[in-house]
């Protein structure tokens, strides 16, 4: 029974200590997370300064497993290149480090239930309080303190006292070279099962400062939840593009070959955290711990940091392109319950896409205003499968991306992010229904084509301005995708849908009076149908400009 005890004991100590991570992670995304994600994606203009930028980001969201994750989702969206990941990478595992000397530091000096359930208290208030708009602050206070909370649980059940419960635990401590290999063993499976190397290292400084683990076998747990943090970046890389999948490898081999690296120097390296923390190792042996996993991440990142060109090639030797890895299928993994959720790396994911959806639409009507000024066969031969295929896939993306974006509204958002989400939805089916205009566009110049139709030369002339028109709206729209349109921009685009509408309208009119006059009726009906399709680009575009006035 007292097993049994021990053992529940340790389970609800853990999941509180879980679950304030998570909550406090979660909070400071919402809060201040899209911010931190837009940094990660434009601050790494070279190694240094991307490795910088995963520290702080990884410091700042207390989370190396979402930082990784985000990398890997980011250059499966070509946001960032894969040289520019290793950088990320190796910053996030020395940001990572944070959480022990929070854990050292705060953890074992002082009464931690005196603070951390008023802070809980304090965080729910602020959630409790909508007016103030700090509910993420809230949730992230509230995380913090319930973090401290299952700390203080956790140092309770893990004493002395409870040693012969915890003996599969400390029973190889005094094996030598055995230790230290089922150290490290144990550091990878535990860290593998609960995806938290910051949650393993605090249960780590419990159980050596409570006595039950020694020195090198607390060493020996911290080298290997190193390797077993990679678990995230390997399960959000299932499915992903080529580029994805190495930059996972990219993570899994620096981990891997830095945790061999301090094996093979191990008694020196943990000398050198002697001689730099003064004082016997038993008297303050959370801040030796502390101290060792800092010194192991910025030592390996520092080896490794003059190789990221290298290590890049090594990758791309290792994991080629597969077969079917083509662009005439798309193709968006969604974001599995396994991989630590983050929403606003989500949206910056969705963003890219519907930019990219952008790019289809106005490629297909760059190929149609080839068919108004060379109406063909050699126009038909040369664009109409194209534009079909490229129709193909943007039904692919619009079912996909829905279904992405409806992914991330269940995702830890603040009300801003649930609109523009929602928004983001709407946008993707104008942009689909403006795929559908522009092959139908492309039909009927194949069909005029095919069925020998003559226009006058003026009649197709007065085509070419409405159709560039058109065009220049699209542009409009490619340009300020993503973007919050401001009232002047919003007025461009009412002046551009008053012209397509006036063009329109005399163009018709034209039309019908050639009617009136004896002219071919089934090419006055086409032409006025190519007048009508042009028109719904044009409506298209506007309604996606309202929409994007109403971002936040």
């Amino acid at each position: 029974m007292n097993i049994v005890n021990t053992i529940l004991q340790l389970i609800g100590s853990l999941g509180f200590l879980l679950y304030g991570m998570k909550l406090m992670s979660d909070g400071i995304q919402k809060s201040a997370g899209e911010k931190l994600q837009r940094a990660l994606n434009f601050m790494t203009g070279n190694r240094f300064v991307a490795m910088l930028t995963g520290l702080v980001i990884t410091m700042i969201i207390q989370s190396s497993g979402a930082t990784t994750v985000m990398v890997v989702s980011f250059v499966n969206a070509g946001l960032i290149t894969l040289t520019q990941s290793i950088g990320i990478i190796f910053g996030a595992n020395i940001g990572t480090t944070v959480t022990a000397w929070i854990v050292a530091l705060f953890g074992f000096n002082f009464n931690i239930a005196s603070f951390a359930v008023p802070l809980v208290g304090f965080g729910f208030l602020l959630t409790m309080f909508k007016s103030l708009h700090k509910e993420s602050l809230g949730e992230a206070i509230m995380g913090f303190g319930l973090l401290f909370v299952g700390l203080s649980m956790l140092s309770k059940t893990i004493t002395i006292k409870n040693a012969t419960s915890l003996m599969f635990l400390t029973r190889f401590q005094n094996s030598g070279a055995l230790a230290i290999a089922v150290g490290v063993f144990t550091g990878i499976v535990l860290t593998a099962l609960i995806h938290s190397s910051s949650a393993l290292t605090a249960i780590i400084l419990t159980m050596a400062y409570n006595g039950l683990l020694t020195w090198e076998f607390s060493c020996a747990m911290v080298l290997g939840s190193n390797i077993g943090s990679t678990i995230d970046s390997v399960l959000a890389a299932i499915g992903t593009k080529v580029n994805a999948r190495r930059a996972c490898l990219v993570h899994v081999m620096f981990n891997v070959s830095g945790v061999i690296l301090a094996l093979l120097f191990f008694h020196p390296l943990l000398k050198l955290v002697d001689f730099i923390i003064p004082g016997p190792v038993e008297s303050n042996i959370t801040y030796h711990i502390a101290m060792l996993h800092t010194m192991f991440n910025i030592m390996t990142s520092l080896i490794f940091i003059p190789f990221v060109k290298q290590i890049a090639a090594l990758t791309e030797r290792i994991i080629k392109p597969k077969a079917n890895e083509t662009e005439q299928e798309y193709h968006l993994e969604l974001m599995t319950s396994t991989v630590k959720e983050n929403a606003a790396a989500g949206i910056i994911r969705a963003e890219k896409e519907i930019a990219d959806m952008t790019d289809v639409v106005t490629g297909m009507f760059d190929r149609i205003q080839i068919g108004f000024s060379n109406r063909s066969q050699a126009f038909v031969n040369e664009h109409i499968e194209p534009l079909s295929a490229a129709e193909d896939y943007a039904d692919q993306m619009h079912i996909q991306l829905s279904r992405y974006i409806i992914q991330c509204e269940h995702l830890p958002i603040n009300e801003k992010q649930l609109n523009n989400l929602s928004i983001m939805l709407q946008v993707v089916d104008e942009l689909e229904l403006m795929t559908d205009d522009c092959l139908s566009i492309g039909l009927l110049l194949q069909r005029s084509v095919e069925k020998k139709m003559k226009f006058p030369q003026e009649d197709m002339d007065r085509l070419i301005p409405y159709v560039e028109l058109a065009r220049e709206f699209l542009q409009f729209i490619r340009i300020n995708i993503n973007r919050h349109l401001d009232p002047d921009k919003l007025k461009m685009a009412n002046e551009l849908e008053s012209q397509i509408d006036l063009f329109r309208k005399n163009l018709k009119k034209t039309a019908r009076k050639r009617l009136e006059s004896g002219a071919d009726v089934k090419a006055e009906l086409l032409y006025i149908d190519l007048v009508r399709q042009i028109e719904k680009i044009g409506d298209r575009a506007f309604s996606i400009s309202g929409l994007l006035s109403q971002t936040i």
